[in-house]
């Protein structure tokens, strides 16, 4: 639920973005940079799609399931065109739209603890939240996932049967 509600927020422009903070008067515009120091004023297209870093770990993401596209500019076009990248198959867009949710909730939390904690994660290490999370998420979800991790790791789509 709290995933879902997440991405309502974000596909609406409701995030707590500086950019969006900014316009609701909450914060000054000085303070509206992005949180990796970039230089850009930091909305939500910015900080998931453009970011130099953050944005790469779509390319990382299309890398291990196999796929490749174009960035568009607006999150919404991004998300319909990652989850109709590949294939029509029911069971393949949802697994893409899993992706593609748990990449925007592990790059807020990153954003998070870059603001709220000072801690920094490389785009590898946000690559392999995904991974893991979207494994254990799939494994919660249906008791037929029985595959190893190291499988999983390299070819989702196969081990899903999609591939």
């Amino acid at each position: 639920m709290k995933v879902s509600v997440f991405a309502w927020r974000l596909l609406r422009d409701r995030l707590p973005t500086k950019t969006n903070l900014v316009r609701r008067g909450m914060i000054n515009a000085e303070i509206a940079g992005c949180v990796a120091g970039c230089g850009h004023d930091k909305s939500a297209s910015h900080l998931f799609l453009h970011c130099v870093s953050f944005g790469p770990l779509w390319g990382h993401i299309r890398s291990w399931i196999g796929v490749s596209s174009v960035e568009p500019n607006d999150i919404c076009e991004h998300f319909f065109q990652f989850i109709h990248c590949t294939s029509h198959s029911r069971t393949c867009r949802s697994f893409l739209q899993l992706v593609w949710l748990l990449c925007v909730l592990v790059v807020w939390n990153e954003r998070n603890n870059r603001i709220f904690n000072n801690i920094q994660t490389t785009i590898e290490q946000l690559l392999e939240k995904v991974k893991f999370h979207s494994l254990w998420w799939l494994k919660a979800n249906n008791a037929t996932i029985v595959h190893v991790t190291q499988m999983w790791w390299s070819d989702p789509m196969l081990c899903l049967g999609i591939g």
